[in-house]
């Protein structure tokens, strides 16, 4: 079929009846065969109760009892749905899930209430979307059958395949196959499919991103509409062409977004910061082809060396800054104190026309310059006019970071490892809302000053859009659970980590234990173990507090309209608002407010927008619009470990055999974990390849214990393994613990840690 149930169910209006010919043209179906296909789904829907017809059209019908959630399951078999709403995830027995894969998008109904310990169970009643259209694989023949076998060992099927594609079998495992599905499952037969090419496993670099590519289904993107790009408006436009503005680079690949711009003037109020966004909203209509086009999109991708943009190449060029050249921004001026808060803030449309590019190589040589040098180095020569303005946009810099980091945001010392191959990986987004933390940068990094700036502005426009009551896209960040954060302070305290819990034994705050963990030697353990209980950033329609950007009421992205559909949709309203918003509540009036600035909040009580306009951003602004988008960021975080894991599996092939000294990342019941420098792989010591004594997992403790010569193995120990295989594609590197001359193990001592002092007696499911 062209569309899935969750895109026929999009173009349903909540309340009305649409007649099926609109929805047809709502779809893009005009042959016959894909308009029966249709009929056959909405008789389906109506079936499981989605839907209701009559004689005017179909219409939703509201289920409470069905729970939007999206499937991942693991290679064992145990399936969860995650719900969309945040409410706890629900098990899916392996007879419940009708069909349903890894990742798909699905309705589920409750069959059995969760409990203290026990997590609420149901079936999957409806499926939304399918995740995956093509698949890797290997062919195999078994008995009279020839099948599909997915790398990805979390779809838990086998794909039939025709008789000819028996000319893909490899019995030397020498290559992948794309796999393109025919037809899901259905009833009691099986899914079918045809090989589409051989991929090779060993074929360097471009192959290996070909494989993550059609693994994540982004080979063959589907080509931006033809259609003319508005100019933009001259009316009201503030000519800051003579303003000294600076542009930050800190990613070098082909096709890396364009990133917003900085400029610093005084005023009367203090310091004023300027930040520039493309104007990207300018050029488009919202609604258009082009604009569901990028709502198709989502996102940019970076994949190491170059990118997959988000913007079309005629609409990236004609919103690119280009030192000494003109352009249309969307801004916002701020002014900051000398303590580092946000003052004052007011949004602008200008012309810019920046003096200089901003790199590494800069920030390096403006930090070793002597104070009273007077030669500059040669990557300051392009910068001589603007260094001032420079050095104090860092001073800026450091202020709003100390700021963010005081209201609860947090930073970790966890950087990408310096393989050449991650090349942008290395330097992460401005927001980083996928991950819910930030990698700390170091001063010669242009992110580390463009971040906060961009991350003050999303705050300014999330105050502006929630004081004047308009539909904005908000980025919501909820407190992690208090009894894992305060499991993550029990397993320092238990590794001898300094830091105190208050009178009811709660830990101190995600920011508080980031400083403490950060001057402790097993840092990088406890900072990962930190770093997974820290909630990633959602979109939503309600503001709420972001902690990522040490925001409490309400943050909304804009700034970076070439890199993120949620940045654009706000930038499109910010726009509206800047051109089309009422500053008085009729002609008669002759008092006008400011509404591009902070100072009109309170003083209108008339409708900025006309009811026409306000509707069309409502049906715009919908749940589907906030899945899609959240899905995405979800889809960026997989796709940046796979890209990840992939470089490290390459660099730790040419290492099997050697032994090399590593850290203990992880504990658990089936063996630890080791991450080797420099490339920062990790590893898996299984607790069976431990032959000298049979080993006890103390969870609280992140350690195993050996019974008889209770040697241990703790998160952040130092170890030295031997890497035994490795399998790049599927991720795994299997190492095996070198043990010390001394037979007699290491000392340990019982009343280390708070479990013993509870009395801790591991049971069978913690034994090895």
């Amino acid at each position: 079929m062209k569309f899935s149930v969750a895109d026929l169910l999009d173009h349903l209006p909540e309340s009305d009846v649409l007649p099926v010919e609109q929805l047809e043209k709502a779809l893009g179906l005009s042959l016959t065969p894909d308009k029966q296909h249709l009929r056959i789904a909405l008789a389906g829907l109506e079936k499981v109760g989605l839907l209701e017809s009559n004689e005017a059209g179909i219409s939703r019908r509201t289920d409470d009892s069905l729970i939007e959630a999206r499937l991942r399951c693991s290679s064992k078999g145990f399936c969860f749905a995650l719900r969309e709403d945040g409410g706890d995830d629900i098990y899916i027995r392996d007879h419940q899930l009708n069909h349903a894969w890894n990742g798909d998008r699905v309705l589920v109904r409750i069959t059995r209430e969760g409990g203290r310990r026990r997590s609420p169970e149901g079936g999957v009643q409806c499926i939304l979307e399918r995740a995956t259209a093509s698949l890797l694989a290997q062919v195999e023949q078994q008995d009279d059958r020839l099948v599909a076998v997915p790398l990805d060992d979390r779809l838990l099927t086998t794909v039939a395949l025709p008789a000819e594609d028996a000319a893909y079998l490899d019995p030397e495992a020498e290559s992948v196959v794309e796999v393109r599905l025919d037809r899901y499952p259905v009833a009691q037969f099986p899914p079918l499919g045809h090989v589409a090419r051989r991929l090779p496993i060993k074929g360097g670099e471009e192959a290996d991103l070909d494989l993550l590519l059609t693994k994540h289904g982004l080979r063959e993107r589907a080509n931006a509409p033809r259609a003319s790009l508005r100019s933009p408006n001259d009316k009201g436009r503030t000519d800051l062409t003579a303003l000294p503005t600076l542009l930050l680079r800190p990613w070098q690949g082909a096709e890396a977004p364009e990133l917003p711009a900085l400029s610093l003037e005084d005023s009367d109020e203090g310091l004023r910061v300027w930040i520039h966004s493309p104007a990207v909203a300018e050029r488009i209509a919202p609604g258009s082809a082009t604009d569901q086009w990028l709502r198709q999109q989502g996102s940019a991708y970076c994949l190491g060396q170059r990118w997959l943009p988000l913007l079309s190449p005629a609409l990236a060029k004609a919103t690119g800054f280009r030192p000494g050249e003109s352009s249309a921004a969307v801004s916002v001026a701020l002014t900051i104190t000398p303590e580092g808060q946000l003052s004052h803030y007011r949004f602008a449309l200008t012309t810019i026309r920046p003096d200089a590019e901003v790199d590494t190589a800069a920030l390096e040589a403006l930090a070793d310059r002597k104070p009273k040098a007077r030669t500059v180095p040669a990557p300051l020569k392009a910068l001589k006019t603007v260094l001032p303005d420079l050095e104090r946009l860092i001073a800026v810099g450091r202020g709003l970071q100390e700021q963010r980091l005081a209201a609860g945001s947090v930073d970790l010392d966890l950087p990408f490892p310096s393989l050449e191959v991650l090349g942008d990986l290395r330097t992460p987004e401005p927001d980083e809302h996928h991950r819910g933390w930030m990698i700390a940068l170091p001063p010669t990094q242009p992110l580390a000053l463009l971040r906060e700036v961009v991350l003050v502005a999303g705050r300014a426009l999330g105050h502006h859009l929630q004081a004047l009551q308009l539909p904005a896209l908000f980025a919501v960040q909820a407190a992690p659970d208090p009894a894992e954060i305060n499991e993550v302070a029990k397993a320092a305290l238990a590794l001898d980590v300094p830091l105190e819990l208050d009178d009811e034994g709660n830990a101190p705050a995600p920011g508080v234990l980031a400083g403490i963990f950060a001057t402790s030697e097993r840092r990088r353990g406890l900072q990962h173990q930190l770093s997974e209980v820290l909630r990633p950033v959602q979109i939503s329609l309600e503001p709420g507090p972001n902690l990522l950007a040490g925001e409490a009421q309400a943050y909304a992205p804009w700034c970076l309209a070439s890199s993120s559909y949620a940045d654009l949709w706000n930038q499109q309203l910010l726009v509206l608002l800047l051109t089309e918003g009422k500053d008085r509540p009729s002609v008669r009036h002759k008092t006008r407010v400011d509404l591009a600035s902070d100072a009109c909040h309170g003083q209108i009580d008339w409708p900025l927008l006309p009811p026409s306009q306000m509707a069309e951003l409502q049906q715009s602004r919908s749940v589907s619009l906030l899945q899609r988008l959240n899905g995405r960021a979800r889809f960026v975080a997989d796709l940046q470990a796979d890209l990840l894991a992939m470089a490290q599996a390459r660099a730790a092939e040419p290492l099997v055999g050697q032994t090399l000294t590593g850290v203990i990342s992880g504990v658990q019941s089936y063996g630890f974990f080791v991450e080797i420098p420099p490339s920062l792989v990790e590893g898996l010591v299984h607790v069976s390849s431990l032959k000298d004594d049979w080993y006890e997992y103390r969870s609280r403790q992140n350690r195993l214990v050996g019974r008889k010569n209770r040697r241990t193995y703790m998160l952040g120990d130092a170890v030295e393994v031997t890497i035994l295989k490795v399998d790049a594609l599927r991720h795994q590197i299997d190492l095996a613990a070198i043990l010390p001359d001394d037979d007699g193990g290491s000392s340990f001592e019982d009343s280390t840690g708070p479990d013993d002092q509870d009395g801790f007696e591991p049971d069978s499911s913690e034994e090895a």
